[in-house]
């Protein structure tokens, strides 16, 4: 039944459904899932594996037996999203996407008008078609780099830069494997609700170009005064981590008993808050050193620490104070023997939750750690110990090559352009070819696009596109176990009843409102929500809920499910509501707060944008 606009239709009283012990124990493991989500105390695959557990134990009251518990991982959902992640890996295995972006900059010159119009134009349009967190991911460097070619601070293209791919993943399915989720549980609802059905490839393209195209204007022409510049442009890292506050020069003297002895025995002596990042042997520059090089006599390290071991090499007696301690000319210079960039951590890496060690990050990474930006804030002095989250920004030192292989790494996010970067730029015309195909079988219905995403994968494969060992670094597997583990708390909100008690609460407390303040309340809640979990499990608990509430009023549940999955796709409020917010984060120099100056008023226009075209497409 529909509803005009504002004037919602006498309904009759519906029953108060009971408030079983199905019911309490299911809010009490969604209860349970929003607190680690929320504080973050386990990370997020793990997190969604104990979500698994918890749901087959409590099986009598979830109704969630074993097999429905693994089943996330089987679901279509699932699979076609990890298929997604892969093809958009192939992608950018080809350069294709950094060159769109250095070409659509090419024309930017120093106008920040025309670079925030680069940057939209080339994020927008390739998220409607690749997963949005690599694509920001591969954008971060090319970005930075038009900034600083610009005289601009990177502060004001990198959160439009964000913002931009996700309202550009709502022009299709495959955009964001929010979508992907949505159209599986609408699909599945569609039993108790005829007019849900699994979305089509471009189901709501018409209101994600507008949606697109008014979040993108807004960027351009208003996002940006509301944008401070939190990092100056051209910005000396040096000086901006205060690098030279804790680099000190000292000398292996004669008779040391470092010389003929290795960096690791060196630091041992000297103490573990000293960090080799240089060695200068006679005029060779050695930068991030492995731990087995050997020292001599006359040697200068150049080393990273904190101010009161800088006061305590003064007194050492197997090395001398050389130079000006407060100096940083050696890793200031940006030459052929070692180049200054930032690493953000990535969502997936392995880096997440380790205390940083320097020097087995060296051996790792082959890069001298200078400096740590964490949650915005430069740290200072203590940087070994110190427990690294996705977002952290790292001051690194590293030869030009390392910097290449760096930037394939899913590890870290390489936030300046390698000097000399490694595409398979022959295979970009394949690569667009599988990618079309993908699209259009299943816009044409011929196949689903799980099969079709699949078929592409193999094709990504035999072509020579990606290696076969490339396939499992391209998924970010912290979102397939996330899928995994709250698809079945999905179905224990359905099958306990869990989901239409919430309904009933929304009717009975907004059921006398206009529709459409209705439809824009589960708009402005699921954006809420999606800041403080991640955007799929905002969809899992809402849409079934929603599908719920609009049944109770007369409305058309289709209408308040494309409601949730467009909100759960616009986190615009800080930087932990998406992934992509995270990866700017560092980079940008922002503040928790700068998230909120320019992202509060976007959404709120967003909303009643996507409301009244929701309202103009479906019907409410």
């Amino acid at each position: 039944m529909s509803v005009a606009a504002g004037v919602p239709l006498a309904q009759e009283p519906v029953a108060q459904p009971a408030l079983t012990t199905d019911i309490l124990v299911v809010f009490g493991v969604v209860a349970v899932a929003l607190v680690l989500f929320l504080t973050e105390r386990l990370p997020i695959d793990v997190t969604a594996i104990l979500l698994i557990v918890i749901l087959v134990v409590l099986e009598p009251w979830t109704g969630i037996d074993p097999s429905t518990g693994v089943s996330g991982f089987s679901n279509d959902a699932t699979i076609t999203v990890l298929a997604m992640l892969i093809l958009s890996g192939g992608i950018s295995r080809t350069g294709l996407v950094q060159e769109l972006g250095r070409r659509m900059a090419a024309f930017a010159g120093t106008s920040l008008r025309k670079q925030l119009f680069a940057t939209v134009l080339a994020t927008s349009p390739v998220s409607g078609f690749l997963n949005n967190t690599p694509v920001v991911a591969l954008l971060v460097p090319v970005v930075t780099d038009v900034a600083n070619r610009g005289n601009t601070s990177p502060s004001k293209l990198l959160i439009p830069l964000s913002y931009a791919s996700q309202v550009g993943g709502m022009l299709t399915l495959i955009g964001t494997s929010t979508n992907i989720l949505a159209s599986d549980i609408s699909a599945r609802l569609g039993a108790d609700y005829p007019e849900l059905h699994r979305f089509s490839m471009f189901e709501f393209t018409g209101l994600g170009a507008i949606v697109a195209l008014v979040g993108g204007l807004y960027l351009v022409f208003v996002g940006h005064y509301l944008l401070p510049e939190r990092v100056p442009p051209r910005a000396d890292y040096v000086e901006e981590y205060a690098v030279g506050d804790y680099i000190a020069d000292v000398a292996v003297v004669p008779g040391s008993p470092l010389a003929g002895g290795t960096i690791r025995e060196a630091t041992a002596v000297l103490g573990p808050e000293v960090d080799v990042v240089q060695v200068l042997h006679d005029e060779d520059r050695s930068v991030a050193p492995r731990q087995a090089t050997r020292l001599s006599e006359g040697d200068v390290l150049v080393v990273r620490t904190d101010r009161d071991a800088i006061a305590t090499l003064e007194d050492a007696e197997v090395v001398e104070l050389v130079g000006d301690p407060q100096s940083a000319a050696e890793i200031s210079a940006l030459d052929s023997e070692g180049i200054l960039t930032e690493l953000v951590v990535s969502l997936d890496s392995r880096l997440v939750g380790e205390r940083l060690d320097p020097e087995r990050f060296r051996e790792e990474f082959n890069a001298a750690v200078l400096g740590l930006r964490h949650h915005g804030t430069v740290v200072g002095e203590r940087l070994v110990g110190r427990r690294l989250d996705v977002g952290d920004t790292l001051l690194v030192q590293a030869p030009p090559d390392t910097l290449d292989r760096l930037s394939r790494r899913d590890d870290v996010i390489v936030a300046r352009e390698p000097p000399r970067p490694e595409y398979r730029a022959d295979k970009a015309p394949i690569a667009v070819a599988i990618m079309i195909g993908v699209v259009a079988i299943a816009a044409l219905e011929i196949y689903p696009i799980l099969l079709t995403a699949l078929a592409g994968v193999v094709a990504m494969v035999v072509t020579g596109v990606l290696e076969p060992n490339e396939l499992y670094d391209a998924v970010e597997w912290d979102i397939i176990f996330l899928l995994a583990g709250v698809i079945p708390l999905g179905i224990a909100l359905e099958q306990s009843g869990a989901a239409a008690y919430l309904a009933f609460l929304v009717v009975q407390t907004a059921g006398f409102l206009p529709t459409l303040v209705v439809l824009w309340l589960f708009y402005i809640v699921t954006g809420l929500i999606t800041e403080v979990i991640s955007n799929n499990a905002s969809v899992v608990l809402l849409i079934p809920v929603a599908a719920a509430a609009a049944a109770g009023i007369g409305s058309n549940p289709f209408a308040f499910v494309m409601a949730v999955t467009f909100a759960a796709s616009t986190a615009f409020l800080g930087p932990i509501g998406y992934q992509t917010n995270l990866f700017v984060y560092g980079p940008g120099g922002y503040r928790f707060t700068d998230y909120f100056r320019v992202g509060a008023p976007l959404q709120l226009l967003l909303s009643i944008v996507t409301v009244l075209g929701i309202a103009f497409f479906w019907g409410v």
